[in-house]
């Protein structure tokens, strides 16, 4: 049974720099990179070496871990370089892509009629499987295990985060087949949470549609989890992105791996924020530099500006990424900023600031964040824009002292880094919150499995 979604608790965080809907294709990019970084606590295990020729949808490297689960490349090619880093870690594959791609046919599976293990087999065999991510701990699901449920997120509240309901119009055949296949993985239900009656995932079958609304984060897939099916010891469930179900289907549907992406470049800083069509991996310079940027001190993220990750205007890139955000370094200080009316920001607060008084209002903010690390300052903020049934100042410290029986009792087996991005992003303290997070679920991970 469907269950609307409404949640009050949150911030929507307006910035300037949305992108048009207006969808180009980005030219094409010279490299391709995999960075092992990107699949949280994947240690890799190359297939191939220096110098070797692969296809689009060949594998590359594998899980040390599990050798079952297995990374392909986007875009055919020669393996040029494979990057090293402190202890001969692997840092980057870089792939030099042909002018035109050619794939590996991985085979068609009718997703109607096909088995659960065929449909997990060909997942694997054929690189889409990192596309699947379970909770607890937010890492690549493990296929050996059931979960309870399947989660996608339909909706992106994230600020200047990609439109889904424009970036998957036309992709409503590969959703089906993603949908109707990802079904045949749970003894459970598909729950897909969407914004409006116009998304694409609206009219799903084999799915149970959910519709949300309410400020960010409704539209992070933690926010329906904790709303619709909690997780708690000894459960799992999964989650699947919904651009990466667009993969998927195709693969189900042609065989292929298709790492094909639909990218909002946005930001203050750029131009012409638009949409582009390239593949995970692709240079951003390739659609940066075509867009144009405002000012040469910009800081360029692959991701949106409260979860994504800085990278160099000529970098690659994420994985995961459907969002690339450029915005303003901030690395000038205000005389006195502590000390006076501020109406260029954005607060909760309403102590001398007065974004509150505008809601619709969009700012141009830059990376600063206008204050020091400090001990945490308990003020009640955090609980005004956390929506989950958690504590999370206590769960915070909770992670800081590596108590794992409190960090168990207060619900971290159903929370990922990115469910804390708004409380880092108002804290007063200028704690890393995301990092917190992200370090208790790799102790937890080690200590309990």
């Amino acid at each position: 049974m469907s269950k609307d979604i409404k949640i009050r608790k949150g911030l929507n965080i307006r910035l300037k720099g949305e992108a048009e809907k207006t969808l180009s294709k980005a030219p094409r990019s010279r490299t391709f990179a995999i960075r092992p970084k990107d699949f949280h606590l994947i240690t890799p295990k190359m297939v191939l070496k220096e110098g070797a020729k692969v296809q689009a949808g060949e594998t590359v490297f594998y899980s040390k871990a599990n050798e079952a689960i297995k990374f392909a490349s986007p875009v055919s090619g020669t393996l040029t370089q494979i990057e090293r880093g402190a202890k001969r870690v692997i840092t980057q594959i870089v792939i030099e892509a042909d002018s035109q791609d050619t794939f590996m046919d991985h085979g068609k599976l009718d997703p109607g009629t096909a088995s659960a293990d065929a449909i997990k087999t060909l997942l694997l065999e054929s690189g889409c499987w990192p596309f699947i991510k379970q909770r607890p701990y937010d890492v690549i699901a493990n296929p050996e295990g059931s979960p309870k449920a399947i989660f996608v997120s339909g909706l992106n509240t994230a600020p200047l985060a990609a439109d889904l309901d424009f970036t998957l119009q036309g992709k409503e055949k590969e959703l089906q087949a993603a949908v109707t296949a990802l079904s045949k993985l749970t003894e459970g239900s598909v729950h897909i949470g969407v914004g409006s009656n116009a998304s694409p995932l609206s009219g799903m079958t084999d799915a149970v549609i959910h519709s949300v609304k309410g400020p960010h984060p409704a539209g992070n897939v933690g926010t329906h989890i904790a709303k619709i099916d909690p997780v708690n010891k000894g459960e799992v469930v999964w989650t699947v992105n919904a651009q990466d179900l667009v993969i998927i289907g195709e693969l189900l549907l042609t065989g292929k791996f298709n790492a094909e992406r639909v990218i909002a470049l946005v930001g203050s800083s750029v131009k012409a924020p638009q949409y582009y069509t390239t593949r995970a991996g692709a240079e951003v310079s390739t659609f940066v530099y075509d867009s144009g940027i405002n000012e040469e001190n910009s800081r360029v993220i692959s991701g949106n500006v409260l979860t994504g990750t800085a990278i160099s205007p000529k970098g690659h890139l994420g994985y995961y990424s459907n969002t690339v955000s450029i915005i303003p370094e901030g690395d000038d200080y205000e005389f006195f900023g502590w000390n006076k009316p501020i109406f260029n920001k954005i607060s909760p607060s309403r102590a001398l600031t007065f974004s509150w008084m505008f809601p619709k209002k969009k700012y141009d903010l830059n990376t600063n964040t206008n204050g020091e690390h400090r001990a945490f300052v308990v003020t009640g903020n955090y609980e005004a824009v956390f929506p989950l049934d958690i504590y999370p100042l206590q769960i915070l410290k909770a992670c800081m002292v590596q108590d794992l029986d409190q960090m168990e009792a207060l619900g971290m087996y159903e929370v990922a880094p990115e469910d804390f991005s708004l409380t880092e992003f108002i804290c007063v303290s200028k704690q890393p919150h995301q990092q917190i997070i992200r370090e208790g679920l790799d102790l937890m991970y080690k200590e309990i499995g």
